[in-house]
């Protein structure tokens, strides 16, 4: 793609929100109710199913990683996240063992693009099935569109939620309170590994049974939407109907591709063996914080690899093409993204690139993280 340049842009600076008070949902996941004040309500307006970028200092260093909203936008007052321990995981527990009320956080404003069906096709889907499927912490954005489906939409809505076992789901009241509330439009089946062993194909393809035509959701473990990402698109569902939320870090930009198709990510890998060979000759120039630094491109590396191997502390956060925390602005040049589930066509059109996904094409490329 090349891309031309516009006056737009997103707001990816962080901002200082007070926590509200901090909610224990399991043992090992917690809410963190955030207080948005007056004059940043506009800015903080979100879509169910959207995240926010959190910055904290874990052992003095500054750590990004990104959660979804499990509030849901014209259903509940106030913006919340929800975050399950990650073993080992530095953030993860940092955040639900030392964040309470009163706290201050860094955010950044919400972004993502994992939401329900808008535009041009909201008559037609305000009737089609909406069929989730959520593993773990996977349930975070997928409670906030139910709960807004629910609210703004006639549409039936099913979820299947797994989980290790039933002191591990998170939700599970406020799960068994939606249902009551709309017996003949939510239908929620819990799948605990202990009880029923690991969820397999025959259960997937059985619980999405007569909704193939219907709107798809998938969040949770990589395995997990592995398995739910190819039992229904073989079976059927329409892949613009598909819609899957990766947060998995992974150095190899391909295996993080919502085609998920074993057949599509080996055609991307035999693409990439081509540009490695026509890369040769590839000048890049970073520029970050005031630096910038100009190198010769490494066959098969990232703009945001090169932008470390040259010693730039870019910004970077899922590294799968799904927060835009990396983004950075396309002055000369062109690349190709191997995968975007974060950035709007309009700033695509503007420039703005997705360092974590973007290989050069061009004997030149010339990017800039940050924002006039």
């Amino acid at each position: 793609m090349t891309a031309a340049l516009g006056s737009g842009h997103r707001d990816h600076g962080f901002h200082a929100l007070r926590l509200a008070r901090v909610v224990a949902e399991t043992a090992d996941a917690a809410t963190f109710v955030l207080d948005v004040p007056a004059d940043l309500a506009g800015a903080f307006a979100y879509r169910a199913g959207q995240f926010c970028t959190f910055r904290v200092p874990v052992g003095g260093t500054p750590l990004l990683r990104c959660y979804s909203m499990s509030s849901a936008p014209g259903v509940d007052a106030e913006l919340a996240v929800t975050v399950k321990r990650v073993p080992g995981g530095r953030v993860s527990n940092w955040m639900i063992d030392r964040l309470a009320a009163g706290d201050e956080v860094e955010v950044t404003l919400p972004a993502g693009v994992f939401c329900l069906t808008d535009g041009a096709e909201e008559d037609e889907a305000g009737e089609r099935p909406l069929v989730a499927f959520a593993g773990g912490s996977g349930i975070t954005p997928v409670f906030s569109l139910i709960k807004v489906a629910l609210a703004t939409t006639s549409r039936p809505v099913r979820l299947l939620y797994a989980n290790r076992d039933a002191g591990s789901v998170i939700f599970r009241s406020a799960l068994d309170e939606l249902a009551a509330a709309h017996p003949d439009r939510l239908t929620v089946a819990f799948h605990h590994d202990d009880e029923s062993g690991y969820l397999d194909e025959t259960a997937v393809r059985a619980f999405a049974a007569g909704a193939l035509d219907g709107d798809h959701y998938v969040c949770g473990p990589t395995p997990f939407m592995d398995l739910v990402e190819r039992v229904l698109l073989a079976d059927g569902v329409d892949a613009d109907r598909f819609h899957i939320e990766r947060f998995t870090p992974s150095d190899d930009p391909v295996a993080s591709s919502p085609s998920g198709s074993a057949g599509a990510a080996d055609e991307a890998r035999a693409g990439n063996a081509d540009r490695e060979q026509e890369s040769a000759g590839i000048t890049v120039t970073i520029e970050l914080d005031g630096r910038t630094e100009t190198t010769a491109h490494h066959p098969g590396t990232t703009l945001l690899q090169t932008a470390r191997q040259v010693g730039l502390s870019a910004p970077s956060s899922c590294e799968a093409g799904s927060c835009a925390t990396c983004m950075g602005r396309l002055v000369e040049g062109a690349v190709e993204m191997f995968v975007n589930n974060a950035l709007t066509d309009d700033e695509v059109a503007e420039g703005w690139v997705l360092t974590c996904q973007s290989v050069p094409t061009t004997p030149t490329v010339h990017v800039v993280y940050g924002f006039e």
